[in-house]
């Protein structure tokens, strides 16, 4: 990428930004050192960890890369030899537990972050050394007493000689001869030596040596010469201990310089992610993302339409403008590759400018731009730019000198991939001249292919710019009846100077304005007149354009509500149409139960006037069968099912009840069958279901077959374990019933012991039963109480 250019869009000023969101200082220098790429691969990968560190952030907002130093120049001392500082050997261990701890949290994301991950996957883990580092050093850098085995029991024999010679002053202290001469009852140090203070005029009074005297001559610090031999020990011990922290320090730093490569290693992936993650960090505060990148051989277009080589940036603002940046739209490469931008002065035509470049080179540099994500971006292999003034004396450099000379630079290095910024093309010589070698640069980088963007006052480059197939005009907005600028870019129209607006708005007398538009030709003012009238047209088509859609949004929205509504007005007509079903279904179980229980009742009667009894009850219950309520609307097929025998998944209607049913299962040797109506299951014999369609249905008179098998030889036994309570009575009933037929004298029951239930029900049922003669329990050669035996 050309420097100059960097410069002069002022990419430098956005590196130092996005630095500020850094959190140690090799990230910070990776940021620092940021240029954009030319490699599309490389640009697109940048941006995809960039994408994948926002979506880190959203998941967890306090993300960060932990307390890391930047340790790779301590531990290269250490790989020499260096012995380091004890403090040093604390950030060491501390870094290497945090970029433990960072691999550690994104390996649990790595199937959500994938690029991330690979990054942290290389972080290499030191755990023995950092236990080594940590079980010897406090955070403040002090030597833990365990740290070894020679310095716990040098640091013991220190506290001891201590408090030997403490004691021992403290007694000379306390004498009469001692509280008189001392100055004042303290044990001080001086010189690695314990002393006392000793009044001046008292010290030939004490035998020792001197070691200080105070600034005023008063105090002597005088060590006695019988602690003298105790000094000296712990003299010897201090020179013990040093000389075991050194070992101990030494030992750590030749363990660190050990694995430097690892260290650096990982001091480097950590940098890396801590610069996605000051990318996602400014793109959350400048509300940017990512763009879709592509190259010009068509790399990275995926579906969209568009060549390969478009620029479309929307809603694009100035990074270094904060708040302040009016949003532009704009594309380039489409249907045009080159941009005549005009408009007022001081209207933003220059920061247009800037701003379509530096976003150019924040996106190569794998950084978030303030725009929206649908932008699309080419990977240029050079962004060149002209803009400003350097005009210099010394250099005899005039400003028309220095713009042909960038003009000269930037023809020379760009190419039909590049992308050129061209401010104020033609000017600071002859206007006629100038516009002429502008329209002729404009051609030679169309001719050539090459994306360009120029801004111009000159009033025949719009004229060309429209009629030139490759070039467009745009321009930046004024007010019209206030002729201030809105910074506001429209593609497709040319825009006037306003010179003379924008002096008098600036406080240029008024006389020179009136003097100044009285020299203007007419048809230079008429032209003004035009331009201007063009842009309030088009601004009220604008505005007449968004309402329109915000009609249609909003008319959308009403559809979507009425839709929504339909939707669940059907679900509550659904949920009550199977509320009731539910209830009617509940019901007729309860009926079924009743009719059980009168058919019951019939078999055991003993005399005429309970079987009229349960035969008024029974014709109660059918009576409220026939009730309106039983009679819903069922959805079957209008045609006849044809003749075949009922199978498990039949859908059949009960004859009494009047209900849909479907076939859960068919018990052949009883003749019964496992029907379900809405939640509610029962057993039926088959007689009691049909086919046919409810009652009042206008179903063709046919005949129904229901072939059953042939009757096999009744069984002396009938086996209930593992049945419900609620089947015993009707397979109890039909065991009998054969037994009966066959001229059985005698069967047996099994019903188990269990918790009794089933034995209970089935004796009873025995007790009452019209076939049954007795019944009694099972002997002991017969199965015991878990069986009932009984004589038809």
């Amino acid at each position: 990428m050309d420097d100059k250019s960097l410069e002069m869009l002022e990419f430098p000023h956005v590196r130092e930004i996005v630095a500020g969101y850094t959190s140690f200082s090799a990230s910070r220098g990776l940021v620092n050192s940021l240029r954009p790429l030319t490699d599309y691969q490389q640009v697109a990968l940048l941006l995809r960890q960039s994408g994948e560190a926002r979506r880190l952030l959203t998941l967890e907002s306090g993300f960060s890369i932990g307390g890391v130093f930047d340790i790779r120049e301590a531990t290269g001392m250490a790989a020499k030899g260096k012995v380091l500082e004890p403090l040093t050997l604390v950030e060491v261990q501390q870094t290497l537990a945090a970029a433990g701890q960072l691999r550690g949290r994104l390996s649990k994301l790595s199937q959500e972050l994938p690029l991330l991950w690979e990054i942290a996957g290389g972080i290499i883990e030191l755990k023995q050394l950092e236990k080594d580092i940590e079980s010897c050093l406090a955070p403040n850098g002090e030597l833990f007493d365990h740290a070894s085995p020679k310095l716990a029991a040098t640091r013991r024999q220190l506290r001891e000689v201590r408090q030997q010679l403490s004691e021992r002053l403290e007694a000379i202290m306390r004498t009469p001869r001692g509280r008189r001469i001392v100055q004042e009852p303290i044990i001080t140090e001086r010189e690695g030596r314990y002393v006392i203070p000793v009044k001046t005029e008292f010290q030939k009074e004490i035998r020792g040596i001197v070691h200080d005297v105070s600034n005023t001559g008063a105090t002597a610090f005088i060590e006695p010469l019988v602690t003298m031999e105790l000094g000296n020990t712990l003299r010897e011990l201090l020179m013990e201990e040093r000389r075991e922290v050194e070992r101990i320090l030494s030992r750590l730093s030749a363990d660190v310089g050990a694995n430097h490569l690892e260290i650096s290693q990982n001091i480097d992936r950590v940098a890396e992610l801590d610069v996605a993650l000051a990318k996602a960090r400014y793109a959350q505060k400048a509300r940017a993302a990512e763009p879709v990148i592509t190259s010009f051989d068509g790399t990275g277009k995926e579906s969209s339409s568009q060549p390969a080589g478009t620029l479309r940036l929307i809603d694009a603002r100035h990074p270094l403008l904060g708040e302040k940046a009016v949003p532009l739209s704009v594309e380039l490469g489409s249907d045009f590759s080159i941009l005549v931008i005009t408009g007022p002065n001081t209207g933003g035509k220059t920061v247009a400018l800037k701003t379509i470049g530096l976003l150019s080179l924040m996106a190569q540099a794998g950084i978030p731009i303030p725009a929206s994500a649908d932008s699309r971006m080419p990977v240029f292999d050079g962004v060149f730019a002209d803009i400003g003034d350097e005009q210099s004396i010394e250099q005899t450099l005039s400003t028309f000198s220095w713009h042909i000379g960038n003009m000269v630079r930037i023809l020379k290095n760009s190419s039909a991939r590049s992308l050129v910024l061209l401010d104020e093309l033609g000017t600071s010589t002859d206007p006629a001249e100038g516009s002429a070698l502008a329209r002729a640069i404009l051609l030679h980088f169309l001719s050539r292919g090459t994306m360009a963007v120029a801004t111009t006052h000159f009033g025949d480059l719009k004229a060309f710019a429209h009629v030139t197939a490759g070039i467009q005009n745009a321009s930046l907005d004024f007010d019209p009846v206030t002729l201030a600028p809105t910074y506001r870019l429209r593609v497709g129209l040319p825009g006037g100077s306003n010179a003379l607006a924008t002096a008098s708005r600036l406080g240029l007398p008024s006389e020179i304005i009136s003097s100044a538009r009285d020299m203007l030709s007419k048809g230079a003012q008429e032209l003004e007149a035009l331009l201007a009238d063009l842009t309030g047209e088009k601004q009220w088509a604008e505005s007449l354009h968004q309402e329109l859609e915000k009609e249609m949004d909003r008319v959308a929205q009403r559809s979507a509500e009425l839709a929504s509504e339909l939707q669940r007005l059907k679900t509550e007509e659904r949920r009550a149409i199977e509320e009731i079903r539910d209830q009617i279904v509940t019901e007729a179980a309860e009926l079924q139960k009743e009719i059980r229980q009168a058919s019951a009742e019939l078999r055991r009667a003993k005399s005429r006037d309970e079987i009229d009894r349960a035969k008024k009850t029974l014709a109660a219950m059918q009576d409220r069968l026939k009730g309106d309520v039983w009679q819903p609307k069922p959805e079957v097929n209008e045609e006849v099912a044809a003749e075949r025998p009922i199978t498990v998944g039949d859908t059949v209607w009960l004859k009494e009840a009047n209900l849909e049913a479907k076939v859960l299962s068919v018990l052949e040797e009883t003749q019964q069958v496992d029907v379900q109506a809405g939640q509610t299951r029962f057993r039926l014999n088959l007689n009691s279901v049909t086919r046919e369609p409810a009652a009042g249905k206008a179903a063709p008179e046919v005949a129904r077959v229901i072939t059953t098998p042939s009757r096999k030889a009744a069984s002396m036994e009938l086996d209930l374990r593992g049945k419900r309570v609620i089947e015993i009575e009707w397979l109890l009933d039909s065991f009998l019933n054969e037994a009966a037929m066959a001229n059985l004298s005698q069967v047996r029951i099994i019903h188990g012991f269990g918790t009794g239930a089933v034995r209970q029900v089935v004796r009873d049922a025995l007790a009452s039963h019209p076939l049954v003669k007795s019944s009694r329990p099972g002997e002991r050669g017969e199965g015991g109480d878990g069986v009932t035996v009984a004589k038809l």
